[in-house]
C-alpha cells in the first residue's frame, strides 16, 4: 500500500484527526478505526489486517489517494 505524502506510515488516530474524511472512507469498508480508543496502528496496516479482498484494498487505497490529491489541488487553487 502506498499512500500519498507517506500517510501510510502515520498512526490512524493522527490520520483521522487530520483527515476525518479518511475515517468515513474506512467506515464504508467496515473498518471501524474511527471509534478505536488506541489508534496506534499505521494506516497501511489498518487496511491490510481487516481481511479485505485485494480489490477492496486497492479501492480503499485509491479513494484515500484521490481524496488527498483533491485536497492538495484545493490548496493550490485557494
Amino acid at each position: 500500500m502506498e499512500f500519498k505524502n507517506g500517510l501510510g506510515d502515520t498512526a490512524i488516530q493522527n490520520v483521522i484527526a487530520t483527515h476525518p474524511e479518511i475515517g468515513e472512507i474506512l467506515n464504508r469498508y467496515e473498518i471501524g478505526c474511527v471509534t478505536c480508543k488506541v489508534g496506534i496502528c499505521l494506516l497501511k496496516d489498518v487496511v491490510s489486517i481487516h481481511g479485505l479482498t485485494q480489490e477492496q484494498e486497492a479501492a480503499v487505497e485509491n479513494e484515500i489517494n484521490d481524496y488527498l490529491a483533491a485536497k492538495e489541488e484545493n490548496r493550490k487553487v485557494a
